[in-house]
């Protein structure tokens, strides 16, 4: 800590500042307090005159304001044995006569004013005091830049970007972050793929600023790095592979509403700060901590957008067919996220279907190209329904049980016209599977989500990377303060 916690004297403390008009209106109270209350200490924030008749000090670098918590002026603090045992704030009559002991104090005031935000909290200078006034928990290597330099472009210079300008991580912004997590900076979240670095709240609240995350994205920001970075998911092969996949993060609760996600128009574009800087964060993340770089250990052939940042939430209050959170063993109402390696969306377009079994030969068309129409049981999908297409299903009564099994009944494919040469093409099974019936998915291997705008006859599909021990499977983490 930078400056210790100041110690009050015992009997009345008070703190007041000039530009309020309700502790003006105490002032002239203070010194028949003084005289009748026994001890009394004024601090004043701004104007080092203001309460001069009782000796005011002035708290110029705001210790007082900061360490005791003051939020609003004026602030009554009894102090006993150099420890607080009451207060008040603002102006309230009977309140002030009670911790006074003064029976006519305030004759001739209202009875009661409401007071005026602390110095202590006005926002262009807490960062800084919580910087000066916080123990010092930020155990990661300072670096300073020169005069010369730019920022941004050092930045750029030292390989900390995915490619667009990132926040500057100054030690401020990282405390604010920090405020929006209860856990303690040093906590270790995982070990971060592929270095096996230890990955600690400190090293995610980091990336989170660069990434220009507000403090209450940071417990969903690190549940979804508890969850790339868990074996199952399999973040080095995902970032090792040549093909173009990369964490999609699916989220889900009421925190979603809480924070601004979005799950409806554009959900899975541009335009909400929420969806694109989480995903930002963990793939920042992944590349500053763990060493996922592109051309080092990401070798993706042609990789894909979504690599910067893929993170969407569900329309749960939309969705005739529950939620992939509460499919995959999450308590209804508890948040949570689920990582799916996945690349980037494509459109399943069906503007003629009125029913449920039209619709879903349609997506079971569609879904039986992902990755090669001859492909089975290699690659899992997640498949995006919009809200005019469920409303088909919801119409229906179709569950999500029904539309998975319709699909995977519609996905099982009669291995000779996928064997390789069929068709002119080398690609396919080889001839050992003649005469079998495959399915083009394995078990669990669609993922239901819902969310998108409420016109148009479009749902997305988001092709997985390799299922199984050797690939990758999705993951989901509840998200803890």
């Amino acid at each position: 800590m930078s400056d210790a916690r100041p110690l009050l004297p015992d009997g009345l403390v008070i703190v007041v500042k000039r530009e309020c008009a309700t502790c003006q209106m105490v002032e002239p109270l203070l010194e028949t307090i003084a005289c009748d209350a026994g001890p009394l200490t004024v601090y004043t924030q701004d104007d080092p005159s203001f309460g001069a008749s009782v000796g005011a000090v002035h708290d110029s670098d705001l210790a007082v304001s900061w360490h005791y918590d003051i939020e609003t002026v004026p602030t009554v603090l009894v102090i006993r044995n150099g420890r607080e045992t009451d207060r008040t704030f603002g102006w309230s009559r009977d309140e002030w006569r009670r911790v006074t002991g003064i029976a006519s104090l305030g004759d001739e005031l209202p009875v009661m004013r409401p007071g005026c935000g602390s110095m202590s909290v006005d926002p262009d200078l807490v960062d800084s005091l919580r910087a000066r006034f916080t123990n010092d928990t930020i155990a990661s290597r300072h670096v300073e830049f020169s005069a010369a330099e730019d920022e941004f472009e050092a930045m750029f210079a030292r390989g900390w970007t995915d490619g667009l300008p990132v926040v500057p991580p100054t030690r401020e912004r990282v405390l604010r972050m920090l405020t929006g997590t209860t856990r303690a900076p040093s906590d270790i979240v995982a070990v971060c793929p592929p270095d096996l670095v230890e990955l600690t709240v400190e090293k995610i609240a980091i990336n989170a600023v660069m990434a220009g995350c507000l403090p209450e994205y940071l417990p969903w920001v690190i549940a979804a790095l508890e969850a790339v970075c868990n074996d199952t998911f399999n973040m080095h092969g995902v970032l090792a592979t040549t093909m173009p996949v990369g964490p999609v993060i699916i989220c889900n609760g009421p925190g979603t509403r809480a924070i601004g996600m979005n799950s409806g128009i554009n959900a899975l574009g541009q335009g909400n700060r929420a969806n694109s800087t989480i995903g930002r964060a963990v793939q920042l993340t992944i590349r500053n901590v763990g060493g996922g770089r592109p051309g080092e250990v990401d070798r993706a052939t042609h990789g894909n957008p979504g690599k910067l940042s893929f993170c969407f939430a569900e329309d749960e209050d939309g969705s005739p067919f529950g939620t992939l959170a509460t499919e995959r063993g999450v308590e209804s109402g508890v948040d949570a996220v689920t990582v799916f390696a996945g690349e980037g969306p494509r459109c399943a377009v069906d503007q003629l279907a009125r029913t449920a079994d039209e619709l879903t030969n349609s997506f079971a068309a569609c879904l039986r190209t992902v990755m090669h129409p001859k492909s089975v049981m290699t690659f899992d999908v997640l498949l995006v329904v919009s809200p005019d297409h469920s409303r088909i299903y919801s119409e229906a009564g179709w569950s999500r049980d029904r539309i998975l099994a319709e699909l995977y009944e519609r996905l099982q494919i009669d291995s000779n016209t996928i064997l390789r040469g069929v068709d002119g093409m080398a690609e396919g099974l080889p001839d050992r599977f003649r005469d079998r019936v495959v399915p083009k998915f394995r078990p669990g291997g669609i993922l239901l989500a819902h969310a998108g705008g409420g016109a148009g006859l479009f749902s997305s599909i988001i092709a997985g990377w390799a299922n199984g021990e050797m690939g990758s499977q999705p993951v989901t983490r509840t998200v803890r303060p």
